[in-house]
């Protein structure tokens, strides 16, 4: 029965976010629901989260991530825009080639390597690879792949940097604050905004029209952004169930001839980007976390939970996150038909 099958999760997600909370590990609260999500899809349990509830989740993280986006952050991009540009072009550089690799040594038909290995927003390529007649279950796995061993390295990164710090930012947690005017304005903010971003079909919209307008609001003092814990945790859980119920244990297994050349692309992709990320550090003189998390290929709203547990520049990281999701978004189609036409194939 699905209500006792996601009952069984809701409980299941409860128990591993407690313990990773114990553990102190950043992005606890998305960290449980995923891999409570992937023990059920991989036992065989077909559960799917609402589209609705998904929307809602990216609406409220837009609003979270709305908090920390400042005037400053132009300004940043502004005078290190020779910088920001050369980790876009390699990112998309990278992608490019990690992507034709992939689809010249394996089975991989190229539309599926081409969109399964790109870098972007996980809904957003498979949604795109389905316009342009590539295997989308395929390319499902391979971009929630990506994302789950971009999360687990992006959280292990964090883990190390903070320390012992980790203890005090979960120390700080107020779960259930008093409820203000601001909460509910905030809750309008996310509905409105987020409808918008759905109805503008734009990929990502419902997340990064409320990020937008929150911040227009909240520089302006027309309002003051006020998310609960426990409502950021029930937006994480949401994210953390559409990556983990995204696996199928059939497409598992009609993976597992290409599974070796997929993951070394996602390694690939994650050693690429931490040696951007270590640039970074040099050239802009940040610190290796917000750096990491900046140029950490995807998804955008796994790194911003990761980076909301972290003392993180959020407003550099997501910059920089959705300047790479739209480069991918514009480039990808053209990318994916060059792979798709030139890169070589072996035989099946």
């Amino acid at each position: 029965m699905p209500v006792l099958q996601w009952g069984m999760l809701c409980v299941l997600s409860l128990l591993l976010s407690i313990g990773f909370l114990a553990l102190h590990l950043p992005a606890a609260l998305l960290l449980g629901p995923m891999i409570a999500g992937i023990i059920f899809s991989m036992r065989g349990v077909t559960l799917q989260l609402p589209r609705s509830a998904f929307l809602a989740a990216q609406a409220i993280l837009g609003c979270m991530i709305a908090q920390n986006l400042t005037g400053s952050i132009l300004t940043t991009l502004a005078v290190n825009w020779p910088i920001v540009l050369a980790i876009l072009l390699v990112t998309l550089l990278s992608s490019a080639i990690v992507g034709w690799l992939l689809v010249r040594y394996s089975s991989l038909p190229g539309n599926t390597g081409a969109w399964g290995s790109s870098p972007g927003g996980a809904a957003a390529m498979v949604a795109m690879a389905q316009d342009y007649g590539a295997d989308i279950r395929l390319v499902a796995f391979m971009q929630y792949l990506r994302v789950l061993f971009v999360a687990g390295a992006a959280v292990l990164v964090t883990r190390m940097m903070l320390g012992d710090n980790t203890e005090a930012v979960n120390q700080q947690i107020v779960w259930f604050p008093p409820v203000s005017i601001n909460l509910l304005l905030t809750i309008l903010l996310a509905v409105v905004a987020g409808t918008a971003g759905c109805l503008l079909r734009l990929p990502s919209g419902t997340m990064l029209i409320p990020m937008l307008a929150g911040a227009v609001l909240q520089s302006g003092q027309l309002i003051t952004i006020e998310l609960p814990e426990w409502l950021l945790a029930m937006a994480y859980m949401a994210i953390g169930w559409r990556i983990g119920l995204g696996f199928d244990k059939q497409i598992l297994l009609r993976a597992l001839r290409p599974l070796p050349q997929i993951l070394l692309s996602i390694f690939a992709l994650l050693a690429i980007c931490a040696g951007m990320a270590w640039g970074l550090t040099r050239f802009m003189h940040i610190d290796f976390m917000t750096a990491y998390l900046a140029t950490s290929p995807g998804g955008l709203d796994t790194v911003a939970v990761i980076a909301a547990g972290s003392n993180a520049d959020m407003a550099l990281i997501m910059a920089m996150q959705t300047l790479r999701l739209f480069s991918i978004l514009l480039t990808g189609p053209a990318i994916a038909r060059f792979i798709s036409t030139y890169a070589p194939k072996r035989s099946a």
